[in-house]
């Protein structure tokens, strides 16, 4: 079982919460085949706050991973294409089982010292 931990804006994070957004985009595909999810909520939270399991991982070129996933992106699709500009892959994680803990972690919970940019394997 491989788990990372994502740091992830406290907007996308509470819309990963209320269901509305079950993917989670990143411009680097993980090396190893992920499991779950670790969800760190970036400033102010800096805390982390929930975790969800992977139930898919899409890579593909942007348009195409919009495609499949803009029905429950939790973004806009300026931000989408924003966020992928210059770039010829897109990588997009499909969660399910989201769990929010009842207390925030912090990070050194997890051995962490700083918060990843993108993602830290745990």
């Amino acid at each position: 079982m491989c788990k990372i931990l994502l740091s992830i804006n406290p907007e996308h994070v509470d819309n990963i919460m209320a269901g509305t957004k079950t993917y989670e985009f990143r411009k680097i595909q993980c090396k190893e085949k992920v499991d779950k999810i670790i969800i760190y909520s970036t400033s102010p939270v800096m805390k982390v706050v929930g975790e969800a399991d992977v139930e898919d991982v899409i890579v593909d070129n942007p348009e195409q991973v919009w495609n499949i996933t803009y029905a429950y992106s939790g973004i806009t699709k300026a931000f989408f294409d924003s966020y992928y500009e210059n770039r010829d892959i897109a990588v997009a994680f499909k969660l399910s089982n989201v769990k929010k803990y009842k207390t925030p972690k912090k990070l050194s919970s997890y051995g962490i010292k700083n918060a990843p940019q993108s993602f830290v394997y745990i």
